[in-house]
Parts: C-alpha cells; sequence; structure tokens
C-alpha cells in the first residue's frame, strides 16, 4: 500500500537522549516509531544525527525529504532503503542521519501492517511463528552505570527451561528480584540500577558473577526450570589500544589479549556460560574464532563486531569467528538492512539475538524484529517501561499468533 504522509520530529527515549520519531500514513492507517540510542557504541554504527545535532536531522527531512516518500510502497522494505539510501549518499547515514533512517524505515512497516490488518512481524516475515527467550538483565555495569559497578557490562540470564513466553519473562523476573534482594542483605549501602534496569553494585565482576550464580540456582530449584548465564564483556569499553589491554575498573587490572582470553575460558566453564557476547575488541576476528574454537558450550556472540552489517559479517564467517551475532536495526540504519543481516546469520548457523539498546523507547517493535526475523533470543533488559514494553508486546503476539507460534530452540 503507498505511503500518502509523512513526517518526523525529535522525541525523547528513557534515558532522556533525543531520537527521531516518524509518523507514516498508509491507507488513514498511522505507523509510529522512534529511534533508540546505545551509550556502548561500536565504531562502525551509522551515524544517529546530520551534524550530531537531531533537530537539523528533522528539519531537513521535513522540509527536503519527505515528499520523495509519498506514493512509495510502504511494504517494499528494501526500495524504502534505497531510496533513503539514494538521498543519504554516504556509507553510514551522516548524509540525513541513521536515526532518521530507522525511524522512517519502521514507522512505514507499521503502517503498512495495520493497513492490512496484520502483525509487523507478518509484515517482516508472512510465515514467522518463532517465539525468542527473553535475556533478562540482573547486574548492569560498564557504560551502562556508575564507575564503582562491575567492568562487565551485562551478567544476563536464559530461561531456557521456560514452556511459554510469559513464565520465561517471569523466571527472570524472579532471579532480577531474588538478585536484589541478595545484595541489599549483603551491602551496607543502598543498591542503585544502570540503564537497563540490572543492579549496579559496587562489586568485583567475579563477585556479581557469584551473586546471580546463587540466585540462579536457588530460583531453579525452587521452579525446577532451567535459567542458563550470560555475559556482555562489552571489551571495547575496557580496552587500551595503546596498552593492549584490558582494564578492569573494580580490581585496576589490565589483562592482556591473551590473560583476557584464558579469563574469558574460565569465565565459560566456571558458571556454564550460554552466552558470551563482545569479550575481545571490535576487530580482533581471529581472537573470536580462537574462542569459538575452544568454547564450544557457549555462543560467542558479536556485536561491536560486526554493528549488523553484512560485510563484517562475512569477515567473520570467512575465519569462523562466532556462532551468535547481535542484531540491533539502529545500528546499520533500517529495517530491511537488518533483515539481510539476520538471513546471512541464520544461514550461516549463528544465533541471532535482537537487541535493544541502553536509551530505549516505550515502543514495542523489538519483538516484532525478534519474532520476524526468527531470533532464538531477544534482549530487552528486564524491568523498567521501556523494558517491559518489549516482554509485554512478545506475549501480545504469541497471543495473536495462537497455535502457530513456539519457542525458539537454542544451542550453542
Amino acid at each position: 500500500m503507498r505511503i500518502q504522509d509523512i513526517k518526523v520530529r525529535v522525541c525523547f527515549n528513557g534515558r532522556g537522549d533525543p531520537g527521531i520519531e516518524a509518523d507514516v500514513m498508509v491507507d488513514g492507517n498511522m505507523g509510529r516509531a522512534m529511534s533508540p540510542s546505545g551509550a556502548s557504541r561500536g565504531t562502525n554504527e551509522a551515524v544517529p544525527f546530520v551534524g550530531d545535532d537531531p533537530d537539523k536531522t528533522a528539519s531537513l527531512f521535513n522540509k527536503g525529504h519527505a515528499g520523495k516518500f509519498r506514493g512509495l510502497d510502504a511494504g517494499d522494505a528494501e526500495s524504502i532503503t534505497w531510496n533513503l539510501r539514494k538521498i543519504d549518499g554516504t556509507k553510514n547515514y551522516s548524509g540525513i542521519g541513521g536515526s532518521l533512517a530507522y525511524a522512517v524505515s519502521v514507522a512505514a512497516a507499521e503502517a503498512e501492517a495495520k493497513a492490512r490488518d496484520v502483525p509487523l512481524c507478518r509484515v517482516i516475515d508472512p510465515k514467522s511463528g518463532t517465539l525468542p527467550f527473553p535475556l533478562g538483565n540482573t547486574i548492569g555495569g560498564g557504560k551502562h552505570a556508575s564507575d564503582l559497578s562491575p567492568a562487565f557490562q551485562e551478567i544476563l540470564v536464559a530461561p531456557l527451561g521456560a514452556r511459554n513466553v510469559r513464565e520465561a519473562i517471569e523466571l527472570n523476573f524472579k532471579v532480577h528480584k531474588g538478585v536484589g534482594n541478595k545484595l541489599s542483605k549483603t551491602l551496607k549501602y543502598p543498591v542503585g540500577k544502570g540503564d537497563e534496569g540490572g543492579w549496579s553494585p559496587g562489586l568485583t565482576d567475579i563477585e556479581a558473577m557469584g551473586v546471580v550464580s546463587e540466585v540462579v540456582g536457588e530460583v531453579q530449584d525452587k521452579t525446577g526450570l532451567r535459567i542458563r548465564i550470560g555475559v556482555d564483556v562489552a571489551a571495547d569499553s575496557l580496552y587500551d589500544p595503546k596498552k593492549g589491554g584490558y582494564y578492569y575498573r573494580t580490581t585496576k587490572k589490565t589483562l592482556s589479549r591473551e590473560e583476557q582470553m584464558v579469563f574469558i575460558s574460565e569465565l565459560c566453564d566456571r558458571y556454564d556460560l550460554l552466552y558470551i557476547e563482545d569479550p575481545l575488541n571490535e576487530d580482533d576476528f581471529e581472537g573470536y574464532a580462537q574462542l569459538h574454537s575452544s568454547l564450544t558450550k557457549t555462543i560467542i556472540t558479536g556485536d561491536d563486531l560486526y554493528t549488523t552489517d553484512v560485510e563484517r559479517l562475512k569477515i567473520g564467517v570467512s575465519k569462523n569467528s562466532t556462532n551468535g551475532v547481535i542484531m540491533k536495526v539502529n545500528q546499520i540504519g533500517t529495517l530491511w538492512e537488518a533483515q539481510q543481516f539476520s538471513n546471512l546469520a541464520k544461514k550461516t548457523a549463528h544465533v541471532v539475538i535482537a537487541s535493544h539498546r541502553s536509551g530505549d523507547n516505550e515502543g514495542g517493535h523489538l519483538a516484532h524484529f525478534a519474532v520476524g526475523m526468527k531470533c532464538g533470543l531477544m534482549k530487552s533488559g528486564v524491568v523498567g517501561g521501556e523494558r517491559t514494553a518489549k516482554l509485554n508486546e512478545l506475549m501480545r503476539i504469541g497471543e495473536e499468533l495462537g497455535t502457530g507460534a513456539k519457542m525458539a530452540s537454542v544451542r550453542p
């Protein structure tokens, strides 16, 4: 169906940072989407705004480019992408802003879904019906929390023993609450939360891992349902290129590349990690390959390594660097480009993890991305309105798809 009108504006996400929101009209139906933002960003990500100015980004589009999208087929995600690329004229969307590209492409798809009276995930893939397991953030650190918190950006839990989406979400809540209760009893100060709702205690990374592991064991014993642990190291935020090492702020130690790889391997073995994300810096494809070769029970996952970019994924595939990828639509720009990345990842036997950003909004689009692209896991935080919006939408999708929906199969 054809786009009748389109308008963009500046709005704000849950962290108070600006983003671009788009309204797209199709056959009297409005699709609306707002771009998220990340605190920990890979250097190869799409540039969010023109000249780092969100107001200029919105103004340039409304005054000079909005008319070029009227009459386009809202359901033709590829055509919308190439129109955005033609106007932009750069590799990284610095000409019109990656935040704008995200908002326009997703709002158009949502308007198409409303006009056709189908869920957005079925516009992405008419046969979609696989529901991802939610990855819940229990303890947050790195750039998502204060300098006194762990260096690891996220210690996560994956409730793979859950039989449905609601049970999976509730298991994550149980672990999150259990971690909070344990921290409040053992620490002598109030414990706050980081950007994504994870607790932010003044513990070393190993101490924090121990707390989460203990609580996971308790919840498993009470429910009889299996829960696995994962870690987002976000190693680029720890990496000092001058020293060629990784600095851990809680222990004030710097690990060499080799020491970092040993540390990661020991961590995976000690805690039987399902998943480890960005364990090394964003250009160390060979180091990832070594970890992937040796850690056969863990999903070695690239986020900053790939930034949802097909060309970077091709490099990783050629070196056998990973068996898991993070898919963030706003990293690459548009919904169609993220689909191409996801398609290649699945074709090359990767687990695809649909991910939110630390500065996210109250929309539920991520759940549709995850289902539409047949992702095994959905990383969306755990508590807070911009986090539960994705989780609640995932439950609604499961209800709407009915017996045609099933839980994903997730294996390293």
